[in-house]
């Protein structure tokens, strides 16, 4: 490990001229632990069931797990040059601008805990909710089986979208910018380990105030119940108290209710934000055609059919495939 933090300590200081920030240094020290839990988790799937193929809709198909890995490198490598461009200067503006100095001890850590999970949970809830933000995080919820490699499946669009305004508020009031974007980066980390199958349910108390793996299959579930549903980052406190909360009942069917059928990690990054702006451009009144920035994905505009530049599977689909996973 203390080799794997050197080597990709001196690559960030010879192409960016800095040492890694405490958000990156913990993904960089979770490196060997992620890769090591997907052995696992691949290792166990393949004995448990004895089919060690590789193929289609398997939940290891290779070509699935290339386009996570692949979505993975380009959004590491866009968050690095979005850090060097113009983030860092950033959150030191304003860190300048902050209305209070609330010192790091025990205590203030707990509590910035929290205001990063709420801050999480409405950037969350939003990138579902808000079509220009879903732009971003669509390809993260394109993938159609669920393994661990699925956490890496990642936008290079996260820094131009502007998902960073979301933890403003906690740095105005006074929690550091390297305390908040590490306990993100905590956040994130952890939830590497809820994207897989191969855990089941746990105690109910664990579920209600976790994000488990069952709670989180049901996130990524394109079921209909199980849409926009629990967007907690580790807790799922605030899926409570807002009313996004669902447990896991039926098979989770993978996807988004207008699945893109692609693997071009040049279509998962975009694919979104291009329909997005063709249909903000095509014929209709001004207010009408930009409320596609900012109306929910779902949402279609009187008189103007949504643009699909690529191929989709609709929700109707999906549904027609629950009913066929449910019979016996």
């Amino acid at each position: 490990m203390d080799f794997l933090y050197q080597t990709v300590t001196e690559a960030l200081i010879n192409v960016f001229g800095r040492a890694p920030g405490l958000s990156e240094l913990i993904l960089i020290l979770m490196l060997p632990l992620f890769v090591s839990a997907f052995l696992l988790e691949w290792i166990h799937v393949r004995y448990r069931s004895g089919n060690w193929n590789i193929a289609r809709n398997q939940t290891f198909w290779l070509r699935e797990v290339a386009a996570n890995y692949a979505l993975g490198f380009g959004y590491y490598i866009s968050s690095a040059l979005m850090n060097v461009s113009y983030l860092l200067a950033l959150w030191a503006l304003l860190w300048e601008h902050r209305l209070f100095t609330i010192p790091v001890n025990v205590f203030t850590v707990i509590a910035a805990f929290f205001v990063q999970e709420l801050c999480y949970y409405w950037y969350h809830r939003t990138a579902h909710r808000v079509r220009w933000f879903w732009a971003q995080h669509v390809s993260h919820h394109t993938g159609e089986i669920m393994n661990m490699s699925t956490a890496a499946r990642q936008s290079i669009l996260n820094g131009i979208i502007g998902t960073w305004i979301f933890f403003v508020p906690a740095v105005l009031l006074g929690f550091s910018p390297d305390l908040i974007l590490g306990l993100l980066a905590a956040n994130l980390a952890y939830q590497w380990f809820v994207h897989t199958e191969s855990i089941g349910k746990f105690h109910p108390a664990i579920e209600w105030l976790f994000n488990t793996p069952s709670n989180h299959r049901v996130h990524h579930g394109r079921n209909t119940q199980y849409i926009d549903k629990n967007y907690g980052g580790v807790v799922m406190l605030f899926d409570h108290l807002f009313g996004t909360y669902e447990p896991e009942q039926e098979k989770v069917l993978y996807g988004t209710p207008q699945q893109i059928k692609s693997h071009n990690w040049f279509v998962l990054n975009l694919h979104e934000l291009v329909d997005m702006m063709r249909d903000v451009m095509a014929p209709g009144p001004v207010l009408e055609r930009l409320k596609h920035l900012w109306k929910p994905p779902g949402w279609v505009r009187e008189g103007h059919e949504p643009i699909h530049t690529w191929t989709v599977e609709r929700q109707q689909t999906a549904n027609q495939e629950t009913i066929q996973a449910l019979k016996p």
